[in-house]
């Protein structure tokens, strides 16, 4: 579902209730959003708190990506190097998570007549991108810990 709509009041609500109905009695719901130019620290817990009145009989957890998911991508660029028209030398920026537009950034690391396309080159650069060096960002590792904290919850 897009950030836009499920940032709404009674959107998030009913994606996690449909979630859960889907889940059965099993397993739990991982809600990963980018932040885009709202505070993680703010947004984070209001939608948590709202996911979790929406199904407390199901374990949840929820990570805002600061600024864009692809910044997990750019915090683990030297591992994506020469992967989908990425250069070979590639090389992270920084502060990833500074950056606006880390669409815009892979795309201009791309080959001439490259463009960074999210439908396909966001699933392929996950399965490459390096999980280790994409904790260089706060907000993935983050994402690393609430698994670990949904896993422990589950196995209770």
């Amino acid at each position: 579902m897009p950030r836009f709509r499920i940032v709404r009041e009674n959107e998030l609500e009913r994606a996690v209730d449909l979630a859960a109905r889907k889940l059965g009695s099993k397993g739990g719901i991982l809600i990963v959003l980018d932040a885009e130019d709202d505070c993680p620290a703010t947004l984070g817990p209001e939608l948590l708190r709202r996911a979790r009145r929406a199904r407390s009989d199901v374990a949840c957890g929820l990570v805002l990506a600061k600024r864009e998911f692809e910044s997990w991508f750019l915090a683990g660029a030297q591992s994506l190097s020469g992967k989908r028209g990425l250069p070979d030398d590639l090389v992270p920026p920084p502060d990833p998570e500074a950056i606006r537009g880390a669409k815009e950034w892979l795309t201009r690391q791309m080959g001439p007549g490259r463009r960074y396309r999210e439908t396909l080159d966001q699933p392929a650069l996950a399965a490459f991108v390096d999980l280790t060096a994409a904790e260089a960002a706060p907000s993935f590792s983050k994402l690393c810990r609430e698994v670990q904290r949904l896993l422990d919850e589950l196995a209770r």
